[in-house]
């Protein structure tokens, strides 16, 4: 394994460890406004919540590696203690990445990236039409992390008013994570579009599952069964009985048969199917039925 003490690479190399490993990271489509009234739009991939009471969300506009510029957004936060976060989906994300470009103080990145500009109900900058939900927000506090190029700046941002589009909600009114159809920062150019690649991982808070410890050591050894599916197999409560496995067998010709073959490794493998189903309880009945 490669091991980097970052005092001995150049701020460049670091940032390219750091992004490309860290991710995906969600983006803060940063909307601010100058004392002069000119509108500034930017993304910003340092970013995320941190609190919903009060409900605090923060991104970090860094100091520019290659000179130690700041950027227009952080200028305007500390002068007008005012923002709008603005939500990025797969439907923006080009006119988002368009907006980066480091034009010049004062033009409209609205209008350079076509995007509407929507008056905000609370603060002063203008909110993202396009974009799915959008945070007004009162600036509490910056935190600078230091003064050299690449050196991150925290904005604490309060939020005082958000509006969401009613289009990405379900019938229960929550947001409807297959409508919202977010992006997020990868690694140099890269991007993760969550539709594509998302996953429900059950929450173990709602119930008390065995744990991987409570896995028979032949199973958690097993030259088949990732991390993930222990992972599974250790979530649930209750193992099955022994009637419960005897049901199974006659009714699962699968399991049946890998059984009979008496190989380890097939019988894991059939496991293996039923966990990726999102089916533990017969992966159970699969894997103790080998033990009687």
């Amino acid at each position: 394994m490669l091991s980097i003490d970052p005092n001995q690479i150049s701020t460049g190399k670091l940032h390219q460890y750091l992004l490309g490993a860290v991710g995906p990271r969600p983006i803060a489509f940063a909307s601010t406004m100058d004392i002069n009234g000119n509108p500034n739009l930017s993304p910003f991939s340092f970013f995320n919540v941190f609190s919903a009471n009060p409900p605090i969300l923060i991104f970090s506009p860094a100091r520019r590696g290659r000179d130690n510029t700041v950027k227009h957004t952080y200028l305007n936060a500390k002068s007008t203690k005012e923002v709008v976060i603005n939500i990025v989906n797969f439907k923006m994300v080009q006119q988002m990445s368009l907006s980066s470009t480091e034009y010049a103080k004062g033009v409209n990145e609205f209008e350079k990236a076509g995007f509407t500009m929507l008056k905000s109900d609370v603060v002063k900058p203008f909110r993202v039409a396009e974009s799915p939900v959008q945070f007004e927000c009162k600036i509490q506090e910056i935190v600078d992390l230091g003064n050299e190029g690449g050196a991150g700046n925290l904005v604490i941002c309060e939020v005082v008013k958000i509006h969401v589009d009613e289009a990405i909600l379900d019938e229960e009114g929550h947001i409807d994570q297959h409508k919202i159809d977010q992006v997020a920062r990868m690694g140099g150019n890269w991007y993760t579009r969550a539709i594509m690649g998302m996953f429900e991982v059950p929450k173990p808070l709602s119930s008390i599952g065995i744990g991987v410890d409570g896995i028979p050591q032949e199973i958690r050894n097993s030259k088949i069964l990732t991390g993930n599916d222990l992972g599974k197999l250790g979530n649930v409560e209750i193992l099955p009985s022994e009637d419960e496995i005897k049901l199974f067998l006659q009714e699962d010709i699968n399991s049946s048969e890998a059984l009979k073959t008496g190989d380890i490794d097939k019988i894991h493998l059939q496991a293996q199917l039923y966990l990726e189903k999102e089916e533990p309880a017969k992966a159970w009945k699969l894997l103790l039925a080998k033990k009687q």
